[in-house]
């Protein structure tokens, strides 16, 4: 278990008391297995402390302003990569299908783009393979980083330390064109709504598009797509 990506999951997660008794935990297991450097620790602090020492209540209600009501600041996966692209449901079965194929159960209701349910399982991988999934999105995760730093947000703390551990540059490309494409195009929302979809059956035995490299695949198409469209606009 790679507890740095286990702490930073459940940092993403929806304020509980349970998080904010255990945050001597968090920050143990930071400063413990050294992942995160220590920029990217620093940057965690704000949060820490506010989880620490503010009313839950209100913890709650800054995090649903965030994370729930903004698509720009969704913390589905997908949203950033495909959008309602067709190819969004494809990459959510082959996502599902990694899950299934390295044992991890997915034991929540979300989908399986939800970031803090991929680092659980990125958390349980090898690291060396970790890092390199969780490279992957960079751009992604620098966009949010970059958002929640205009607001002010202590989460941005969150992205920096994704970042860092995964020791991953984002393209500047691909990162000029998803701000710019969900700037223009995607104004700040519920997304309750749109996020009820039809469920997703995974781990069908037929299915032969799981795995890693077909998730590593599709973030890279979206990389692809999304500076297609910044060289078309």
């Amino acid at each position: 278990m790679i507890r740095s990506l286990r702490a930073l999951s459940v940092l993403l997660a929806y304020p509980s008391e349970e998080l904010q008794a255990n945050i001597g935990e968090i920050r143990n297991a930071l400063a413990v297995e050294r992942l995160v450097p220590p920029a990217g620790r620093d940057a965690l602090e704000p949060l820490l402390t506010a989880l620490e020492s503010r009313e839950l209540y209100d913890l709650q209600e800054d995090y649903s302003d965030l994370f729930d009501r903004s698509r720009k600041l969704s913390l589905h996966l997908f949203e950033h990569v495909h959008g309602d692209s067709r190819d969004r449901g494809p990459a959510m079965v082959d996502l599902g299908q990694t899950y299934f194929d390295r044992g991890f159960a997915m034991t929540v209701s979300e989908l399986p783009d939800y970031l803090p349910l991929y680092l659980e399982f990125l958390a349980c991988q090898p690291f060396a393979e970790a890092r390199a999934l969780l490279g992957e999105p960079a751009h992604v995760l620098a966009a949010l980083q970059q958002r929640l730093a205009d607001r002010d947000s202590p989460y941005a703390g969150v992205f920096i330390a994704l970042l860092g551990l995964a020791e991953a540059r984002p393209d500047a490309e691909a990162l000029k064109a998803l701000l710019e494409r969900t700037e223009e195009d995607v104004a700040d929302a519920d997304v309750d709504d749109e996020w009820r979809e039809a469920p997703v059956t995974f781990g069908r035995p037929d299915h032969e598009a799981g795995g890693p490299t077909g998730l590593i695949a599709k973030i890279r198409a979206g990389r692809r797509s999304a500076g297609t469209k910044n060289q078309e606009a």
